[in-house]
């Protein structure tokens, strides 16, 4: 049996890394099966994107946390929630932030270098990093997660690969947004020491 240290989990990210993915069987495999979906999902990042920001602005739930400035935008942000629409500045920001977070889940070896980034995807929807004013309510997060873990899952099914390869890439990312989810949850801990 191993010996997990479970207060070494909460203060060391790279460890907490290891034990999911040892945990859920992420290889260096599933890795590469990541990475080689690229080649086909890449050029759909665009209406990935689209598609969940057209989720995430049909809910006031959602829409509400794009009202505040967020970190690093220089333009005016919506007046109100009734302001927002997919055009504004604001959301094509936003945009672009999601289409990077997709490009390097694709472009990046998935391993204990990733982690850092993992980390601060889910710290940077609380006051703990960023804007102070946000603060996405864990269920939303969950909401997010979950329908963009579909969009690609879908997405994934409509590419040309063996039934094997296929297989193994659905695996894959199913693995690798379940690490991710975690990284988003961990920050939302009373128990957090970060």
């Amino acid at each position: 049996m191993q010996q997990i240290d479970e207060q070494k989990l909460e203060t060391d990210s790279v460890y907490r890394f290891q034990y999911l993915a040892d945990f859920m069987g992420f290889s260096s495999s599933d890795a590469s099966a990541v990475q080689g979906a690229a080649m086909y999902l890449g050029p759909m990042i665009p209406e990935i994107v689209d598609r969940t920001y057209q989720k995430l602005l049909t809910y006031d739930a959602t829409a509400r946390h794009f009202v505040p400035r967020q970190t690093g935008f220089d333009g005016s942000p919506p007046a109100n929630l009734s302001s927002i629409t997919a055009s504004h500045p604001q959301i094509q920001f936003r945009k672009e932030h999601l289409a990077r977070y997709l490009s390097t889940l694709l472009g990046r070896t998935c391993d204990t270098k990733l982690v850092p980034y993992l980390d601060m995807v889910g710290k940077i929807h609380t006051p703990q990093a960023g804007n102070s004013e946000i603060d996405v309510p864990l269920v939303q997060m969950n909401a997010l997660m979950g329908y963009l873990s579909d969009i690609l899952l879908e997405t994934l099914f409509q590419l040309p690969l063996d039934p094997p390869t296929m297989q193994s890439t659905l695996r894959a990312f199913s693995k690798l947004l379940w690490i991710q989810n975690d990284f988003i949850t961990r920050h939302y801990s009373s128990s957090c020491n970060q």
